[in-house]
């Protein structure tokens, strides 16, 4: 069949012949529609993932849209190494291939859970969201922090402010239900005083970082000023991605100040994560969630690898 084939860690991975799987007990052989190139696929492929192996060549990618051998469309997550979802066929744990609504796109379906289930569970398991509470996408122009305005607006938020640097998308936002938006380009002191003015009345409830970094010290260093507006509860920041960096200096005097409370997106039962994926798949139907896609042939996994501006959308690889 073919593949994207990885032979080195943090190279790119060709496309090219590899053996056919042959599903195991509890497995289920899947003819792949699409899949999509997320991140997370990339970080495990250049070998500082936690989910990194030096067995190789092994075929890329961790889920996917395809057809079980009944016919029916499913997205599935973690095939079974060394097959991965890039490729012809794969093969992965029954329990773990979810049925797709007919009112989904393949491309649609391949590459929404990824990044939309990066907000879904965060807001809903992590903060405990509650309607009419107020949030804060920062990292808000991939298309990651897109679903993630759309997702808290779904989910009840009274007021999304989207926080990034790429101006040109940061004007497309309010088409998201971004409320309003905060550039992240200039100084530190900028920033801050960008992130107090977007803060208003309301201040910020929920907090979703992508990017961690400079831009998180600017919005801590706002938080600390006296025109910063802030509730008696403080918010909750929920530490997502780091897309600006790994690590930042933060103040004890600023978690006392503003009583924040920083958690990480963590993982909800199985059941629960069954229940966010269709309520998902349900937003997909009818409207209320979308993500811009860009269909790649398998044959060009090489190039689209190393591709670095999509301009928020998500690239889709289509065997």
């Amino acid at each position: 069949m073919d593949a994207a084939v990885l032979h080195t860690l943090g190279k790119p991975p060709r496309c090219e012949q590899f053996p056919d799987p042959t599903p195991g007990e509890g497995e289920v052989l899947i003819k792949v529609l699409a899949a999509a190139l997320n991140p997370s696929t990339k970080a495990v492929a250049g070998g500082g993932h936690f989910a990194s192996s030096e067995n190789l060549p092994a075929v890329v990618g961790l889920d996917g849209v395809g057809l079980l051998e009944d016919a029916s469309r499913v997205f599935f997550g973690g095939p079974r190494k060394p097959y991965g979802s890039m490729a012809q066929l794969t093969v992965a744990r029954a329990p773990f291939a979810w049925p797709v609504p007919e009112g989904v796109d393949d491309l649609t379906a391949a590459a929404l859970p990824n990044p939309a289930l990066s907000s879904w569970i965060p807001l809903e398991h992590s903060a405990k969201l509650q309607p009419g509470e107020s949030v804060l996408v920062l990292g808000a122009t991939g298309a990651a922090g897109k679903l993630a305005i759309q997702i808290a607006k779904h989910l009840g938020a009274g007021r999304v402010v989207a926080a990034g640097r790429n101006q040109e998308i940061l004007d497309t936002l309010g088409e998201y239900g971004a409320d309003a938006v905060v550039s992240l380009n200039g100084s530190q002191e900028e920033v801050a005083e960008a992130f107090a003015a977007a803060a208003g009345e309301t201040g910020f409830d929920v907090i979703l970082d992508y990017v961690w970094g400079k831009p998180t010290e600017a919005l801590l260093a706002a938080m600390t000023r006296k025109d910063f507006h802030m509730k008696s509860s403080g918010p909750r920041l929920v530490q997502i991605g780091e897309s600006a960096g790994a690590t930042i200096e933060l103040s004890a005097g600023t978690v006392r100040s503003a009583g924040l409370t920083i958690v990480g997106g963590g993982f909800p039962p199985p059941q629960a994560f069954l229940d966010m994926f269709n309520r998902l798949m349900a937003g997909a139907v009818s409207g209320d969630i979308r993500i811009d896609t860009q269909a790649v042939p398998l044959a060009e996994i090489e190039k689209a690898w190393q591709a670095e501006d999509t301009q928020g959308k998500r690239l889709v690889i289509v065997p």
